[in-house]
C-alpha cells in the first residue's frame, strides 16, 4: 500500500506534478484517496477516482482471469487544471503500480 509518502519518496517528476498519497490496496486497489501536488499546491481527489483499465473475466469452466492495465482518472478535482490532465495521468501510471485486483467481482 502507497500512503502518506513526501512527494520527494517518488520518482515522477514533470511539470511540478508529484503524488503525495494513495491509500488504494488488495481487493480494492482502486478505492484509494489520491492526493497530488503541483508546485506545492495540494489537490484531493475524490475518493474511488482512478479506474483500472484492467479487467475480470472467466472461462466456461468459471476460472478467473485478471489483466492489469493502465489506470484513468474518472473524477477529477473541480479546479484541476486541464492542461496537465494528461501529465498527470502519466504520473499516477509510473507511481501507482497497474492492477485489477478483481476485488469488485
Amino acid at each position: 500500500m502507497i500512503k502518506h509518502l513526501a512527494p520527494r519518496e517518488f520518482n515522477y517528476s514533470k511539470k511540478g506534478i508529484a503524488l503525495v498519497s494513495y491509500d488504494g490496496d488488495w481487493p480494492n486497489l482502486c478505492s484509494g484517496q489520491l492526493i497530488v501536488a503541483i508546485n506545492e499546491k495540494v489537490y484531493t481527489f475524490p475518493r474511488n477516482a482512478l479506474r483500472s483499465g484492467g479487467n475480470v473475466s472467466f472461462d466456461e469452466n468459471w476460472s478467473e482471469s485478471v489483466d492489469q492495465g493502465e489506470w484513468g482518472v474518472s473524477d477529477w478535482p473541480e479546479d484541476y487544471p486541464e492542461d496537465l490532465k494528461e501529465d498527470t495521468e502519466e504520473m499516477i501510471n509510473t507511481e501507482i503500480p497497474h492492477g485489477c485486483c478483481g476485488g469488485c467481482v
